[in-house]
């Protein structure tokens, strides 16, 4: 009987001290994301539709005021921006792709209410990106004509997210853990960042690209040009927002964020009025927050300079969509 109880304390204990660690970690993600995003978590909780849609009204304000303020710094819509625009003709909306901001699976929904298949999850991931048979053709296909009509009368959207954080899961996606179907992130990019960036051993590029030689990649200014160009479009991978979406051009309808993605995602689709024919999965807890301990961690062994001259390169995208300055990393 005495080993009975001994067993059933020790059980006990354990839940507890699991509960405990549970406790401790989701709160931690909650306050993060509360304090780098520009609406705190309780107002996802707890704001009806209505009250969302006052949210997202101030994002829109936000882009205006900032974009005023910046002057001549105006973005046009050039070719790079007409090509990250993708069209649904037959529900009227247009959605301008953020790699590393769920831009994936909302192509999904997109190409699921054309008609085809039944939901996103049935789409198949090679169709995922031929926008000449997904029936989501890229606003760069149209006539001007064509395009200045779309631009000022179909429902327009983006989803954006911290762009320190977008870059560390760009580097984790491209180059730490890359796809077979890839092959050019880790054969092509990465040696080329290395044999420039690498400052012990250039030759070793087969050691890999680490995160720092991203960062002053990224960061200078005058010496990426070249490696752009030879990159091509796959730079849209850390181009900046700015750059991909023109917002100070383009008046977007909706600004989704990722770390306030499920209440967004909802908002989304009923603003385009599609809510009846799809919607958007539930999301695990803690997987849209804001993580600073990774940040902190990746940005960990970077020097000042060359972090204050990553935040100059992406510090339009901060500003614009109200993600607050990370002061913590530049100071």
């Amino acid at each position: 009987m005495r080993f009975h109880w001994r067993v059933f304390l020790a059980c006990a204990w354990l839940l507890l001290l699991l509960a405990l660690i549970d406790r401790l970690l989701r709160p931690r993600c909650a306050r993060e994301t509360e304090v780098k995003t520009p609406e705190h978590t309780r107002s996802f909780n707890q704001s009806s539709a209505a009250d969302w849609g006052v949210v997202v009204k101030r994002r829109s304000e936000m882009i205006s005021t900032v974009c005023k303020d910046r002057g001549d710094s105006h973005v046009s819509t050039s070719e790079l921006v007409l090509d990250r625009i993708l069209v649904s003709d037959q529900h009227g909306i247009l959605f301008c792709e953020t790699p590393e901001a769920s831009d994936a699976y909302w192509k999904k929904l997109l190409i699921a209410v054309g008609g085809s298949f039944s939901s996103a999850e049935d789409v198949p991931e090679h169709l995922v990106h031929d926008h000449q048979r997904n029936g989501l053709p890229r606003l760069s296909s149209l006539a001007p004509e064509e395009i200045t009509h779309r631009l000022k009368t179909y429902f327009k959207f983006i989803v954006v997210r911290d762009p320190f954080e977008r870059l560390i899961t760009t580097f984790e996606d491209k180059f730490l853990f890359n796809k077979p179907s890839e092959p050019w992130y880790k054969h092509t990019i990465s040696p080329a960042i290395i044999h420039k960036y690498r400052t012990d051993f250039p030759f070793l590029a087969d050691a890999g690209l680490v995160f720092d030689e991203f960062v002053r990649y990224l960061g200078d200014a005058e010496g990426r040009s070249l490696l752009d160009w030879q990159f091509g479009e796959h730079i849209i991978h850390w181009a900046t927002y700015v750059e991909l979406c023109a917002p100070c051009d383009i008046s977007y309808d909706v600004i989704g964020h990722h770390e306030t993605l499920e209440r967004d995602a909802a908002h989304i689709l009923r603003k385009a009025a599609i809510e009846h024919l799809v919607s958007y999965p539930a999301i695990p807890p803690g997987v849209s927050c804001y993580n600073k301990t990774k940040v902190e961690r990746y940005f960990s062994g970077i020097s000042k300079r060359d972090i204050r001259r990553l935040y100059e390169r992406y510090q339009g995208d901060f500003h614009l969509f109200g993600y607050p300055t990370p002061d913590f990393l530049l100071n």
